[in-house]
C-alpha cells in the first residue's frame, strides 16, 4: 500500500521487552500490506556506557575512534529488532549505516550526510523484507565510520525516507505528539494535530526537545511527510507538513518553546564606530560559541552597550574572551547574568495577524515579570526573563493566546 520509514528511539528500544513490542507494531504495518524501513537508535543508556568506557581509557578520546566505539549501540539493537521479527515469521535484515552506503562528510562525531545509496534497501523491500538500518551512523570517503552527533537517528530516518520517496516518516518516542508547550509545565498543553515544517524548526531550536533539529530541516527540504507518535500509546501523534492548518478557528499561535540554560552578557561603554560589534562578537564565533538575541544601544555619550546571549556553559569562556576585548576597546565594564531564561511564542498566524507582541507584553506585565530582551521573526517572539519567573510566563502565555482550550482572538 505504501512506504513508511518508521524510527524508534532509545526509549523505545531500551529493553528486550520493548524491542519485543516495537517488532509487535511493526508487525501490525505490515499486516496491512505497508512496507516498512525501521531506523533504531542505541537501547537507552547504552551511548552513554560506551562514552563512559572510551573516558575511562583516554581524558580526550581520538574522534575516528569514537565513532567506532558508539556506533556499535544501534548495531546491538539492530540484529535484535530483527531476530524479533523473523521469530514472529517476518523477513527482516538489518544493516549498519557503511552497508547501507550513507556517504557522510569526514568530520567525525558531528558528520553531514552527503548522499544516501537506497539501491539495496530497494530489492529488499521489493522481495517483501522489513529493513532495520542502524541510525546516528554513516561512512565517509575513505571508507571510516562516522556518526551524526547526538540525536542523529532522527536525521538518519528522514534521509532514507527522502532517499527512498517514502509516503511518511514516523518517528516514535516517548510522547505522543508535538504540544502546545511542555506538559510538564503545562497540565491542560493541548497536543498538535498538525504544525508546520517552519514551526517545528522553531520550536526545537527554541528548546522543544521533541525532534533533532537537522531532522526537520531535511524533512522541510525534502518535504518528507514527518509524523511524531508514541511507543506507548496508540493514537494519530502530530503530522508535520509544509502548509499550515486552514482552518479558521485555528489558534494564531501554535506553540510556546522555552530555553532554562541561558546566560546574558552586556559590555557597556564601547566605542560607537563602525566594526566594533564585529571585533566584539568575531572572537566569540572564533571559540566556537553560539550567540543568541542580541542588543545594541547608544548611550548619550556616543558609547555603545552591546548585550547578547549564550548558553550558561559557555558563559566562562566568552567572559575570557570579552575580557580581553574589552582591554582592548577601552570598555567600561562588563556585566553578567547566568539566571535568565528565554520563553518564546511560535505561529505562522503572526503573519497575518497584528497586535501578537503587545499582548504578550501585556500578559508579562500583568503577571509583573519584567523583560531584559527581545527578538522577534517573521513567525516568532522571544523574550528573555528572569529563570525564576519561566514557568510562571510560560503558564500565563498559554492561558493568554487560548493554547489551553478554545484559541482566543488577538485584537
Amino acid at each position: 500500500m505504501s512506504l513508511i520509514v518508521q524510527k524508534f528511539g532509545g526509549t523505545s528500544v531500551g529493553s528486550v521487552e520493548r524491542i519485543e513490542a516495537v517488532a509487535d507494531k511493526i508487525a501490525g504495518y505490515r499486516d496491512q500490506g505497508h512496507s516498512v524501513v525501521a531506523v533504531v537508535s542505541a537501547m537507552s543508556g547504552e551511548t552513554n556506557r560506551l562514552i563512559g568506557l572510551a573516558h575511562d581509557i583516554q581524558d580526550h578520546p581520538t574522534p575516528r575512534e569514537m565513532d567506532v566505539l558508539v556506533s556499535t549501540g544501534e548495531q546491538v539493537t539492530t540484529a535484535l529488532l530483527s531476530m524479533a521479527l523473523n521469530k514472529r515469521g517476518y523477513t527482516a535484515k538489518s544493516y549498519n549505516g557503511s552497508q547501507v552506503r550513507i556517504l557522510t562528510d569526514d568530520t567525525h562525531t558531528k558528520a553531514r550526510i552527503k548522499s544516501i545509496d537506497g539501491d539495496r534497501i530497494r530489492k529488499d523491500i521489493e522481495a517483501g523484507t522489513v529493513v532495520v538500518v542502524a541510525g546516528f551512523q554513516g561512512v565517509d570517503e575513505a571508507g571510516n565510520i562516522t556518526t551524526l552527533g547526538r540525536g542523529g537517528s532522527d536525521t538518519t530516518a528522514v534521509a532514507l525516507a527522502a532517499a527512498l520517496k517514502a509516503d511518511e516518516c514516523q518517528i516514535y518516542t516517548d510522547v505522543d505528539g508535538v504540544y502546545t508547550t511542555d506538559p510538564r509545565v503545562v497540565e491542560n498543553a493541548q497536543r498538535l494535530d498538525t504544525i508546520t515544517f517552519e514551526e517545528m524548526l522553531e520550536m526545537a531550536s527554541l528548546g522543544s526537545k521533541v525532534l533533532q533539529i537537522r531532522s526537520v530541516e531535511f524533512a522541510g527540504k525534502y518535504q518528507v511527510p514527518l509524523r511524531v507518535l508514541s511507543s506507548f500509546v496508540d493514537g494519530p501523534g502530530t503530522l508535520i507538513t509544509l502548509e499550515s492548518d486552514t482552518n479558521m478557528e485555528a489558534p494564531v499561535i501554535s506553540g510556546i518553546a522555552f530555553q532554562r540554560d541561558e546566560a546574558k552578557i552586556s559590555i557597556m561603554g564601547i566605542p560607537d564606530r563602525p566594526g566594533v560589534a564585529s571585533q566584539v562578537l568575531g572572537p566569540i564565533s572564533d571559540a566556537n560559541i553560539e550567540v543568541d538575541v542580541i542588543v545594541q544601544n547608544v548611550a548619550a555619550d556616543n558609547t555603545n552597550d552591546l548585550t547578547f546571549t549564550v548558553h550558561r556553559n559557555d558563559l566562562q569562556d566568552a567572559a575570557a574572551i570579552l575580557n580581553q576585548v574589552a582591554e582592548k576597546l577601552g570598555a567600561r565594564e562588563i556585566v553578567t547574568d547566568d539566571q535568565i531564561c528565554k520563553v518564546s511564542l511560535v505561529g505562522v498566524g503572526m503573519r497575518s495577524h497584528a497586535g501578537i507582541a503587545s499582548k504578550m507584553f501585556a500578559a508579562l506585565a500583568e503577571l509583573s515579570i519584567n523583560i531584559q530582551l527581545i527578538t522577534t521573526s517573521e513567525i516568532k517572539i522571544s523574550v528573555v526573563v528572569d529563570e525564576k519567573y519561566m514557568e510562571l510566563a510560560v503558564r500565563g502565555l498559554h492561558s493568554a493566546f487560548g493554547l489551553d482550550g478554545e484559541p482566543e482572538s488577538v485584537e
